[in-house]
């Protein structure tokens, strides 16, 4: 398993952080730590320690990106 930090926003409103968590598990990845960093003008800001399968997080960004108003700020591999 490799490990990538994320940042992403999604609406803030109930069920998006489930929706992106349910996403995550789909893609066989595993949220290792998350952190809300901050609300503001309708959206959650957070950042994500998730392990997936592999070291190609491909499937992981499209399946994130397939959720309606989740964005991926930035992804990075932790070493």
């Amino acid at each position: 398993m490799a490990l990538f930090r994320l940042s992403i926003s999604l609406p803030d409103q109930p069920g998006s952080l489930g929706a992106l968590a349910s996403a995550i598990g789909f893609a066989g990845g595993n949220i290792q730590e998350l952190t809300v960093t901050k609300s503001e003008d309708g959206k959650g800001y957070d950042d994500l320690t998730v392990a997936i399968p592999g070291s190609d997080p491909t499937d992981l960004l499209n399946i994130l990106g397939s959720i309606g108003g989740v964005e991926v700020i930035a992804i990075n591999p932790v070493k």
